[in-house]
């Protein structure tokens, strides 16, 4: 009897893992990982880099670095990862900014644990030193971490060609 429950429970924890990640918990944009921890069951822990390009502004790719643990608790998907991140955003082309941007934007957001715990880069304007300026932190539901990274874009010319701004952006 004891053996059903604790069979049934494994299973809804497999499912629950599966669940989030094909709906999104997984990486978006994953260039590579590397390994910095064995582990004798489950994948190693690791770091990931992703890249992504800001969704609003043109020219602009980053780059985060993140752990991720693995184990038993990773592989199903409910371990709870730490805070530290790092990122790095550089012009990769000639900036666009169609339409006005608002500080504090979110342009980047990915789950660290099952329900709780995201990852979050967003974006501010400098206008005073014609930069953006991207922040990167992870947030609880309840509580967030004082951990965080930042990055800076200014706003150059590409190529002989003047970054194109709306009218009023911020």
């Amino acid at each position: 009897m004891r053996l059903r429950y604790v069979l049934a429970i494994v299973g809804i924890l497999i499912l629950a893992g599966l669940g989030w990640w094909l709906f999104g918990g997984g990486p978006r944009g994953e260039l590579g990982s590397v390994s910095t921890n064995f582990r004798w069951l489950g994948p190693n822990d690791k770091i990931i880099v992703d890249g992504f390009d800001d969704p609003k502004v043109e020219g602009v790719a980053c780059h985060i670095s993140r752990p991720e643990r693995g184990g038993v608790k990773g592989a199903l998907g409910v371990a709870e990862d730490v805070s530290d991140v790092s990122i790095a955003c550089r012009q990769v082309g000639p900036i666009v900014i169609r339409e006005p941007i608002e500080d504090g934007n979110k342009v980047f957001d990915e789950r660290r644990s099952m329900i709780f715990k995201t990852l979050q880069v967003v974006r501010f304007f400098d206008a005073k030193r014609n930069v953006l300026v991207y922040v990167a932190y992870t947030d609880k539901v309840v509580t967030g971490s004082p951990q965080n990274a930042i990055s800076s874009v200014p706003l150059m010319p590409w190529g002989g060609v003047p970054p194109k701004l709306p009218a009023a952006t911020n």
